[in-house]
């Protein structure tokens, strides 16, 4: 069983090799039979200005990691959809979502991936609010983003905690079936509009989506942390139009 880790990645030439060797070094997740899944490491390189591609395009030299560099920067949201296009393209049975600024932590794929690996669940959202270590930031990030997945969770139907969460799991057929459009950082609301919609099988089910507590250790704006408040903003038109209007 293949599993796929996507890494989008813009503007992290100080991170991005301690990112993929936390990845690489990490024993890897197994099965229900308790088998290790082989690994791939997908690198999209955001067209990133800082030497980021150049670091990139040496990981992609060695086995078990894979690198496409964007020639411009699109967005987040672009780099993940290319990432999901070249797992599926390379044969992989469940896809992995991990960003490179090191705040998420690669021992918790195995409790993400554990109910997709024993038929439990289509698809699993990581949370930073059910319990496990965090480090302490902003009170007012906190806040805004407990209104925009309370926004998401009335619109959707889901009783999710943290759909800004950058820990998400996927089945390959969910994978093939999601066709994001959002390009930038709304491509996490996105995902949630896209799962809640999504029907599966000859029975058309809905998808069962699980959640799992994930560690955290964010950044502060001074050590890189990109999202600004204007993305807060755009996380709500993409909740409104995703669920209302596509």
């Amino acid at each position: 069983m293949l599993l796929a880790i996507i890494m989008p990645v813009y503007n992290e030439a100080g991170l991005l090799e301690r990112a993929a060797e936390r990845v690489i070094g990490c024993a890897p997740p197994r099965d229900a039979a308790g088998r290790e899944l082989n690994r791939l490491l997908v690198v999209i390189d955001d067209g990133s200005t800082d030497g980021t591609a150049d670091i990139a395009r040496h990981l992609g030299q060695r086995d078990g990691i894979r690198v496409e560099c964007l020639p411009a920067n699109r967005g987040k949201g672009a780099a993940v959809r290319r990432g999901i296009e070249l797992a599926i393209e390379a044969g992989a049975d469940v896809v992995v979502l991990h960003d490179a600024d090191l705040e998420y932590d690669p021992a918790d794929h195995a409790a993400l991936l554990a109910p997709i690996l024993d038929g439990r669940a289509d698809a699993v959202i990581g949370s930073r609010f059910l319990g496990q270590t965090h480090r302490v930031l902003y009170y007012w990030h906190s806040l805004a983003n407990r209104a925009i997945t309370t926004l998401s969770n009335i619109l959707t139907n889901l009783n999710l905690s943290d759909i800004e969460c950058c820990l998400k799991a996927f089945s390959r057929e969910i994978a093939t079936k999601l066709s994001l459009q959002e390009d930038r950082f709304g491509v996490e609301p996105e995902i949630i509009a896209r799962l809640a919609r999504l029907r599966l099988g000859p029975e058309y089910r809905p998808v069962r989506v699980y959640e799992v507590a994930v560690s955290y250790s964010g950044r502060t704006y001074a050590e890189g942390k990109k999202i600004r408040w204007q993305d807060g903003f755009e996380a709500i038109g993409v909740i409104l139009r995703r669920n209302l209007w596509d």
